[in-house]
């Protein structure tokens, strides 16, 4: 980019931003004259994507600030008022800096252009605003966070009337509105909203129902209530929004709750942690302090908006994190049991999970004679699917991704921490009441299925160049598949753009992938073991998925040694791609 069209962008920037905070952060990069910065800032418009925005804070197009929002919310206005008459919009947000301001700058576009906004007057999870939609009525829901990102991110995640993230037609088209909105954006006074009705306050609407359906998800109320006060519940919420419904739904099924400290108070800049994710264990280094010191039960933590669930429990001495995928398998081997034990598992009940997470999630359903179904990764698909089965007849009865997102209710379309952290408890409750751990449960389940085990790598490759290479790599896989990963020979390469397989030993393409289009490259190697490629859709990284397996019949521990080393030599062919 030239001077004179960087000077102009900065120049626009600075007269349709409003807020002091962006506009004072703007004119000191200008002042230092950081070059590099400026271009980072300008060189591109922060796309509105299929799922929202997320994006780095700060003053700029290629940021997140007022201004960006006020943008993007007169496109989704716009959108909405071509759909419906009397349109609704229920928003909520997390604990990121500057979350409430970029929330109550939609609120008062959306009032602006003539839509009724329900909004939380203090943060709330991811979930509620999906059950919010639901519950009211509403044409679309936003919530603003950036999940488990880094603290100088936030975001802004958009949800159609079935309380789904919005999927075709509406994403591109919402898509297209956005990217028609230019100049200085048309607003509300929020005293002036309040007064004409079309700015509702609507905590008391939601928080008690929403609570009362997660003790509903419980498959044993009586034990929960009886045993409850037994159980030891250490619970971090990383500086986010779960603490209040987590500590609250389990309090009220007689569980105290133990929560760190440190991390119990909303905090954009998350002091204690580089990633509030889960998923990380440095993020669950004071949780996994606190439960040993407690000898607790149980450990959970929940991202900043509440949607994604992670766990420790003990072994022996010492705590082990439970991953994703293995978490997914116990959660669905616990639904599944307790239905077919009630007698309410029959051949319509369904369960989805994404393409990159574990098989062993499939056999599990399998084995109960639930059916199985894979979409494409990210939690929108699963609440598609959900739909679909309004008009099939079959039942949802769990779903999840391995990036620790489950779903345990179809009262809600999106990953959902707090009831997936409340129904956890139990399942530890229940094996517990059968003498057993949670990982003597998952023990069991290896030995009749074989030995699952995942890798995930995952490359930031940031700017212009970073989105050329993830350009590039893509390319050069999908042109020249590799022959073999970790030594194992690939058999088949599944190309989700396309809808193709290919088979690398008879070179012949079926158009065989029932989806959407994806920038994904899947690899089928001949002993059954999977590598996943996919840039991610909200963040600037790369993600290569591996997922091995051991057959059933051999004792645990060679098991785990033959993944181990399948695992390893897969990993280091994705270094030596990756550079």
């Amino acid at each position: 980019m030239d001077k004179k069209e960087l000077d102009t962008k900065i120049s626009d920037y600075l007269k349709f931003e409003e807020h002091p905070h962006f506009l004072n952060d703007l004119q000191q990069v200008v002042e230092n004259k950081n070059i590099e910065e400026l271009n980072d800032r300008f060189y591109m418009n922060l796309e509105f994507g299929t799922g929202g925005l997320r994006g780095v804070i700060g003053g700029g197009y290629n940021r997140i600030n007022p201004y960006i929002i006020r943008k993007s919310t007169t496109g989704l206005a716009n959108y909405i008022n071509k759909m419906v008459k009397d349109g609704s919009v229920a928003i909520a947000y997390d604990s990121r800096n500057f979350s409430k301001i970029f929330a109550e700058e939609a609120a008062l576009v959306l009032c602006a252009k003539g839509i009724k906004v329900y909004l939380f007057t203090s943060l709330r999870p991811t979930p509620v605003v999906s059950y919010t939609v639901r519950k009211l009525g509403c044409t679309a829901g936003i919530v603003v966070t950036a999940s488990h990102n880094p603290a100088e991110y936030n975001g802004y995640k958009v949800y159609w009337s079935d309380g789904g993230q919005i999927v075709p037609p509406h994403d591109v088209a919402i898509i297209n509105e956005v990217n028609t909105v230019t100049g200085k954006v048309k607003t509300m006074n929020k005293e002036k909203a309040i007064e004409q009705g079309v700015l509702i306050y609507t905590d008391k609407l939601i928080d008690e129902p929403y609570i009362e359906l997660v003790k509903s998800c419980s498959f044993r109320p009586e034990l929960m209530k009886a045993e409850g006060k037994n159980l030891k519940v250490v619970y971090t919420p990383l500086h986010g929004a779960g603490t209040m419904l987590v500590e609250r739904t389990l309090g009220e099924m007689g569980i105290d709750v133990i929560t760190v400290p440190e991390q119990r108070e909303p905090d954009g800049d998350f002091p204690t942690v580089a990633f509030p994710n889960p998923e990380i264990v440095d993020a669950m280094k004071l949780g996994l302090e606190l439960a040993r010191k407690e000898k607790a039960d149980i450990l959970l933590g929940t991202d900043p908006d509440a949607d994604r669930l992670g766990i420790a429990v003990p072994d022996g001495e010492k705590y082990v994190l439970v991953t994703g995928n293995q978490l997914g398998v116990l959660l669905g081997d616990y639904i599944f049991s307790s239905q077919k034990e009630s007698g309410s598992l029959n051949s319509k009940s369904a369960f989805v999970k994404t393409i990159v997470t574990t098989e062993l999630q499939r056999l599990v359903a399998m084995s109960y004679g639930v059916t199985s179904y894979d979409v494409l990764t990210g939690f929108k698909y699963i609440a598609e699917k959900i739909k679909e089965f309004e008009k099939t007849g079959e039942k949802y009865i769990f779903g999840g991704e391995e990036s620790y997102g489950y779903l345990v209710t179809d009262e809600v379309r999106d990953k959902d921490a707090v009831s997936a952290a409340f129904l956890t408890v139990e399942l530890t409750l229940y094996h517990r009441s059968r003498g057993k751990s949670v990982l003597d449960r998952l023990k069991e389940i290896w030995e009749e299925f074989g030995y699952f085990e995942e890798l995930l790598i995952s490359r930031y490759l940031k700017g212009e160049k970073g989105k050329a290479q993830m350009s590039g790599m893509m390319s050069s896989m999908r042109t020249s598949p590799p022959a073999e990963f970790g030594g194992i020979s690939v058999s088949f390469m599944k190309d989700y753009k396309t809808g193709e397989t290919y088979n690398l030993k008879t070179g012949k393409k079926e158009k065989n992938i029932n989806l959407p289009p994806s920038n994904v490259l899947q690899f089928v190697l001949e002993e059954g073991s999977m590598v996943t490629i996919r840039p991610s859709g909200t963040e600037p990284k790369i993600k290569f998925y591996a997922s091995c397996k051991a057959e059933p019949g051999k004792a645990l521990e060679t098991s785990k040694k033959e993944v181990s080393i399948k695992l390893k030599r897969i990993e280091e062919d994705v270094d030596e791609f990756l550079g």
